[in-house]
């Protein structure tokens, strides 16, 4: 049974692998390593596009991507190639920014047909320390919103539903402690663990000290989550709260 159960697992992560998006029509998925390939090999074979916003285009983008922002895309398909036969590549900000897929809907909608989703999206790009564009502001620092432990304690005590506790560090750090309910995305794979993060919640990033947090609320920025904060692990146990193993 066992046996079973484990292939069971490893075939729906196959699966979820390696289907389609679905939105007007079906569209492959292209991953990380495979894209890299491609934006590497400098082949003129693809186009890749930037559905974000332009100001996020200006900040960080991967290498040869245009921008056609998904909202003003009929503003600007004279950029799009005139073979309607080319691989047409589009992301976004991750998994669950919709702005890639509207965007190759509206292509498929004009005749091409042969389109790609770039699903997992500049921020998991950028984590996998690929090379990408960055603007002069790129390393600004940000000015985070801090919830304090007494806070965050009478939040999750009083509406648990409405909010999502994230451990950023790694996973032995958090199994020898964590703050009750809290789940655990270390920041190296933050990006790319997001689907368990939920937009309808409000978000609280910890670490030890600040700087892993800072960098997970920073990516959830990019990831475009709005209800977010930061909180830090050292100043929840130093108010004498209780901690989880």
């Amino acid at each position: 049974m066992l046996k079973i159960r484990i292939y069971s697992i490893l075939l729906m992560t196959f699966l979820l692998t390696f289907s389609t998006v679905s939105l007007a029509g079906d569209y492959k998925v292209i991953g990380h390593a495979e894209l890299k390939q491609l934006v590497d090999s400098d082949s003129h074979t693809f186009l890749l596009v930037d559905a974000r916003n332009p100001e996020e285009y200006r900040e960080t983008h991967i290498p040869g991507a245009i921008n056609i922002p998904e909202k003003k895309f009929q503003n600007f398909i004279g950029l799009l190639p005139s073979d309607k036969n080319m691989n047409l590549i589009f992301y976004c900000n991750g998994i669950k920014c919709g702005k890639s897929k509207k965007a190759a809907n509206q292509a498929e909608k004009l005749g091409y047909t042969n389109i790609h989703i770039f699903a997992e999206g500049m921020p998991v790009w950028e984590e996998l320390g690929y090379s990408f564009y960055k603007s002069g502001d790129y390393e600004k620092r940000i000015e985070t919103t801090k919830i304090a432990p007494s806070e965050l304690k009478e939040l999750a005590d009083s509406q648990p539903d409405t909010l999502q506790i994230v451990d950023v560090r790694d996973t032995e750090e958090f199994a020898e402690g964590h703050i009750p309910g809290a789940i655990n995305c270390p920041l190296s794979t933050f990006a790319a663990s997001s689907e368990i993060l939920d937009k309808n919640k409000k978000i609280v990033v910890y670490c030890n000290s600040g700087g892993r947090s800072y960098s997970a609320y920073r990516k959830l920025m990019k990831l475009g989550y709005k209800n977010i904060a930061q909180s830090l692990f050292a100043d929840w146990k130093d108010a004498g709260l209780p901690v989880e193993l």
